[in-house]
């Protein structure tokens, strides 16, 4: 009988998710641009033995990632966004304590390369800069395929 009701919610909870976006899509095609959609792009990669499980949610002004490193943990969050009128950019630790650096340096070159407010969870092990290049290689791949970023300017 549990098994029966958990199908139930997950139906449910199906339907209810197409029926967002659907509005959503016909607010797309009315063309007034009052909405503002939410992308959800989830991918792994392999490099060195090593494998990286990456998500990244594009809201309207900013942008979270989270870079896993053989584990489904959360990590260190950090968030920076870009400051004025200096033109620099902020970053603060907001969970896992103090800051090791390890993603802090990702999400100030994410906001330079996109010009959001970037929030990233990071889970790579500590002194692992290697570990660090390639997944943020990676992460700023998939956002220059996904059209995040800025254009470079001439």
């Amino acid at each position: 009988m549990a098994d029966a009701a958990l199908a139930l919610n997950q139906v449910l909870s199906s339907v209810e998710t197409l029926e967002v976006d659907k509005k959503t899509k016909q607010e797309d095609a009315n063309g007034d641009g009052s909405s503002s959609s939410v992308q959800v792009t989830c991918f792994t990669d392999l490099v060195d033995d090593v494998t990286f499980h990456f998500q990244i949610i594009r809201l309207e002004n900013q942008i979270y990632a989270w870079i896993g490193c053989n584990s489904s943990k959360l990590g260190r969050l950090y968030a920076a966004a870009p400051t004025r009128p200096s033109n620099s950019v902020s970053v603060s630790s907001i969970l896992g304590g103090v800051s090791d650096n390890t993603g802090a340096g990702i999400a100030r070159r994410l906001v330079l390369k996109t010009g959001l407010n970037v929030i990233v969870a990071c889970n790579i092990p500590k002194n692992s800069p290697m570990l660090e290049a390639n997944a943020e290689k990676m992460l700023v791949e998939k956002l220059i395929s996904l059209g995040y970023t800025r254009p470079k300017s001439s």
